[in-house]
């Protein structure tokens, strides 16, 4: 063996076939510019004059597609290749944010003219997630999977952190427009490299009997699970809840009590280390009973909330979200393994739609109840109750058997060499 093969294993794990490192590159340029332009979109609509009830409707004309058309992008990534899925998606957002940022740099946009491009940029996101998570899942197989899934969802947060302070900064040294420019050639850039993504490893699919027949496919492999569709309404629930606490909530604490916007933006800077610190953990750490250790660590989940309930000063609130971000990766990690181990690879897509479905359908909800549940309530009663809800429904789920007694497949998987010629590997199919 040459030493120049020696280094290039060195540089590439076993366990990170060819697509797997075109995957994580992918996604490490999408987060960096897409975190970035959440910021610049809020700005462009305040810039144009504008007020804070614009801004949530330009985020949910953002969030409305996003949960009408998950399920149909779950059913059709799992009857199309799903590179192709993930490009043509890409397309869209570049194509849209291109089109935002034109109409900001041109001056005056129009509130409409927004909300719609920002809608297209949803629908793209709804057919690409499922794509996205199942290629994902395929790309990857045995005993190393948890640490791939580690590394993927460390290059994401990772780039989130970054984009999020990239993003703040040229907003306010080049403009908004430009900050969605650039967000637009990050998903050029990255559908360009998932367009080189190689599918023959994954059996050709059947036709189906029509996209209602996948859909009730789909739904029958999750309701078949007690312990995939207790997991899914949980998140239903805390996502929901906890979206409401950081978007309404987080910034009226920070700017009565805490000192401003700045303090809460280091408090979600902590949040997003954390995370990345959570990810690393689990390059090194792998729980035999992945989902029960992994819904314990959702439990501090409950602390940005309370923290804000009180509230505590800045460095406990940091803190606290530092450990919710760490702690919330773990379980991200387990749960990405338990589906990797569980799913047939022909119904990932399908899964994976109803899995985000549930993670975003009560948000918009929870968002516009917030404001009256504060008046009825109370601020601080209310992100008490937000706190409760995520320690009750995840005390809720601990109850389901297969929840707890899941464990990490000890099942030995042929692994095919790592070649120049044999870079993609066999994924692992369900276990059922």
């Amino acid at each position: 063996m040459t030493p120049s093969t020696d280094f290039s294993r060195v540089r590439r794990p076993a366990w990170a076939s060819r697509n797997y490192g075109l995957l994580t590159a992918a996604a490490f340029v999408t987060n960096l510019g897409s975190n970035g332009a959440l910021i610049a979109a809020a700005f462009a609509v305040l810039e144009a004059g504008g007020d804070s009830g614009d801004v949530g409707l330009v985020a949910a004309a953002r969030t409305l597609p996003l949960v009408v058309f998950l399920l149909i992008g779950g059913a059709v990534a799992d009857r199309l290749p799903r590179h192709r899925v993930m490009v043509a998606a890409n397309t869209l957002n570049c194509l849209s944010q291109g089109a935002f940022a034109v109409l900001v740099l041109a001056g005056e946009p129009r509130l409409w003219q927004m909300m719609l491009l920002t809608a297209l940029g949803g629908t793209g996101h709804a057919f690409f997630s499922p794509a996205a998570e199942g290629m994902l899942l395929s790309s990857v197989s045995g005993e190393q999977a948890g640490r791939a899934f580690a590394v993927f969802r460390m290059a994401m947060q990772g780039a989130a952190l970054g984009g999020a302070a990239l993003g703040g900064a040229m907003v306010a040294a080049v403009g908004p427009g430009w900050v969605l420019a650039a967000d637009a050639l990050a998903f050029a850039v990255a559908g360009s490299l998932r367009a080189f993504l190689d599918v023959g490893h994954i059996p050709v699919r059947a036709p189906g009997a029509g996209m209602l027949a996948d859909l009730r496919d789909g739904w029958r492999e999750v309701a078949g699970r007690p312990w995939l569709w207790g997991v899914v309404v949980q998140f239903s629930v805390a996502n929901a809840v906890l979206g409401a606490a950081d978007a309404v909530y987080g910034p009226l604490v920070a700017r009565d009590d805490l000192g401003g916007a700045g303090p809460w933006g280091v408090a979600l800077g902590f949040f997003g280390a954390g995370t990345v610190v959570g990810a690393l953990l689990m390059t090194r750490w792998r729980p035999h009973r992945l989902l029960f250790v992994g819904i314990l660590c959702v439990f501090p989940m409950a602390l940005p909330s309370a923290a804000l309930a009180v509230p505590v000063s800045v460095p406990l609130l940091c803190t606290a979200m530092f450990v919710a971000g760490a702690t919330v990766e773990v379980f991200g990690v387990s749960w990405m393994t338990a589906l990797h181990q569980e799913i047939p690879e022909d119904k990932l897509s399908r899964v994976s739609a109803y899995d985000w479905f549930g993670s975003v359908a009560l948000m918009p909800l929870a968002a516009a109840l917030a404001g009256p549940a504060e008046s009825a309530f109370g601020r601080s009663a209310a992100l008490w109750g937000c706190s409760g809800l995520i320690a009750a429904v995840t005390a809720a789920v601990l109850c389901v058997p297969d929840v707890r007694n899941l464990r990490r497949s000890t099942k030995q998987v042929a692994q095919i060499a790592v070649t120049d010629s044999a870079d993609a590997e066999r994924p692992v199919g369900g276990l059922g």
